[in-house]
């Protein structure tokens, strides 16, 4: 793709063919993929459109999160981004991307399962950017499970802790800090709308976070504060070949959708943009689908 702007058939747009089965153990490192996603490295083109923001994104290594990190820095911004240490060889590329766009970024691995990283997190974007205006919280757990006697505690509680507890921990340690038009983004999921079977903690997940995230918006609309969220449906990312879809369903992964094809992370790095900049400054407590037509509600 090399300029993800030009007009042309999103039914072409990006790659339409199955995906071949693969497996690797999580969290799954994308540069090892077959293709690899495409996340807007070569075709996103910024306009200055968050220039002098500081953003944290989290999951920024692979996939949505990392498409994120790379547009907010052709943006403008200076990006802390967050990733489990076994993904630090995905997190270093986007580093590169983001020094070559000409801004500040921050590596801060960690888990974001755990509450005590999620403070130290948030205290250290803070510092290392001087600040902190946008927080994109992309990164998540999926690891699909056919049958209810087959999902543990441990696994159902650690999805749980991953995707929901740590937008708690996160949001409550850096609202104290955010100034009035900094904005909050969440990532819901079709998911939440409608869940595959095999996906019963994820699915749940996902749910719980559209309430989450048009709760919070009602208590801090008025420090000027916006608070939205993305459902993403079927994109083709690093969790997919983690555990997150069975083996005998990857080839037709996103065939189902009306336009017959996956999505790639690089389609959605545009709605995290516009919910990051002042052109959605009426916009909060929202959910933004990008579906491929398997539309929410």
């Amino acid at each position: 793709m090399a300029d993800q702007n030009k007009m042309q058939n999103p039914l072409t747009q990006y790659y339409t063919g199955e995906y071949p089965k693969q497996r690797q153990p999580a969290p799954g490192i994308q540069q090892d993929m077959q293709p690899v996603p495409d996340c807007g490295e070569q075709s996103y083109r910024g306009s200055q459109r968050l220039e002098g923001r500081k953003a944290l994104v989290t999951g920024a290594d692979s996939g949505i999160g990392r498409a994120a990190a790379i547009a907010y820095a052709r943006e403008g911004a200076d990006v802390a981004i967050n990733y489990l240490p076994a993904e630090q060889r995905d997190a270093e590329q986007v580093a590169e991307y983001i020094r070559k766009a000409g801004r500040k970024v921050v590596l801060i691995p960690g888990d974001i399962s755990e509450e005590a990283f999620c403070k130290q997190l948030v205290a250290q974007a803070h510092e290392e950017l001087g600040g902190l205006d946008i927080l994109a919280l992309v990164a998540g757990k999926q690891v699909a499970v056919e049958a209810i006697a087959e999902l543990t505690t441990e696994q159902f509680r650690k999805t749980y802790e991953t995707n929901v507890f740590s937008l708690f921990w996160i949001t409550q340690a850096a609202i104290p800090l955010l100034p009035e038009g900094a904005s909050i983004i969440t990532t819901s999921s079709i998911q939440a709308y409608q869940p595959s079977p095999h996906l019963l903690d994820y699915a749940s997940t996902k749910a719980a976070i559209l309430a989450y995230t048009r709760a919070l918006a009602k208590q801090v609309a008025e420090k000027g504060i916006r608070v939205n969220s993305v459902a993403p449906g079927p994109i083709w990312t690093a969790l997919q070949v983690a555990g997150g879809q069975p083996q005998e369903k990857l080839p037709e992964f996103g065939k189902q959708t009306p336009m017959k094809r996956a999505g790639q992370p690089a389609e959605l790095a545009g709605v995290y943009v516009y919910l990051a900049s002042q052109e959605s400054s009426y916009v909060t407590a929202e959910v933004h689908g990008v579906t491929g037509g398997e539309h929410l509600g």
